[in-house]
């Protein structure tokens, strides 16, 4: 953390904040307070600046190239699972996937349309990789699922996508005002990838429609299914992501989510 210090000054408490990369700290002097990221995306300012993360204080060009951005540190908790019901989550996503600003910056970024066939080839090529390692009939069933379906789930409509609307990424400020943070995945997708997620994991299933009008649309047979398409892949996508990592109590604890879905639809 030297190059902390170095550019904050040795009056600052650092403390790193966890995460997947362990490339984020906090830090606080004397009543400021920061929250630090070592090569965050510049996407970020766009997200800052429409009020969807806690505001993008400064940022700072190191001289090996990397770039540190320090965001307010906000008093807050994050959202509780049963909370993901409430309308203020569903408006927030619409804003997102409603944003031009936000579709253009990405764009400008480098960031293409995801396709499920990109979904699942990356799906089926890390598997082969994993299958030497522990072969689970459940994930191959999956997989097989999406190969039956992926030219069911095309679809051209296009937007930003958070890719990850797990309920610890939702925070509520002590002034009530709620952020969608850990953008480091974000994608240009069919917004069914994160509406699956969002609602298979948290939403129960008698209150999908009115839900699905909170956030904007009307539902129907052909959004359902992709839905379903992207929540098993995700589903998918995380279990190999953790069994990669070596975590294999979470991976373990993914696949009997994946095997609710499953069974749930006469997958299994």
């Amino acid at each position: 953390m030297n190059w902390l210090e170095h550019i904050l000054g040795s009056n600052w408490t650092i403390t790193p904040a966890g995460g997947s990369t362990g490339e984020a700290y906090y830090a606080h002097t004397e009543g400021k307070r920061l929250f630090l990221k070592r090569n965050s995306s510049p996407f970020l300012a766009v997200l800052s600046a429409e009020g969807i993360v806690p505001k993008l204080v400064w940022t700072k060009r190191l001289e090996n190239g990397d770039v540190i951005t320090a965001q307010e540190w906000l008093e807050g908790r994050e959202l509780k699972p049963e909370e993901m019901k409430h309308p203020r989550v569903a408006a927030l996503l619409s804003k997102i996937h409603h944003s031009s600003e936000l579709l253009d910056m990405l764009m400008r970024l480098g960031k293409h349309p995801l396709t499920p066939d990109e979904v699942l080839k990356d799906i089926k090529e890390n598997q082969k990789v994993l299958d030497q390692v522990d072969p689970k009939i459940e994930i191959h069933q999956a997989i097989k699922y999406l190969e039956h379906h992926v030219s069911h789930v095309q679809h051209d409509v296009h937007v930003v996508c958070h890719c990850d609307t797990n309920h610890n990424n939702w925070l509520l400020s002590s002034t009530d005002h709620l952020y969608l943070i850990d953008w480091d995945n974000a994608m240009v997708a069919d917004p069914a990838l994160d509406l699956g997620m969002l609602l298979y994991n948290y939403i129960p299933e008698d209150y999908w429609e009115t839900w699905l009008e909170e956030y904007g649309i009307q539902p129907d047979s052909p959004m359902y299914e992709r839905m379903k398409w992207y929540s098993l892949s995700q589903a998918l996508s995380f279990i190999q992501w953790h069994q990669m990592r070596g975590e294999y109590h979470e991976a373990s604890v993914r696949t009997e989510k994946l095997k609710k879905i499953m069974k749930k639809h006469l997958i299994l």
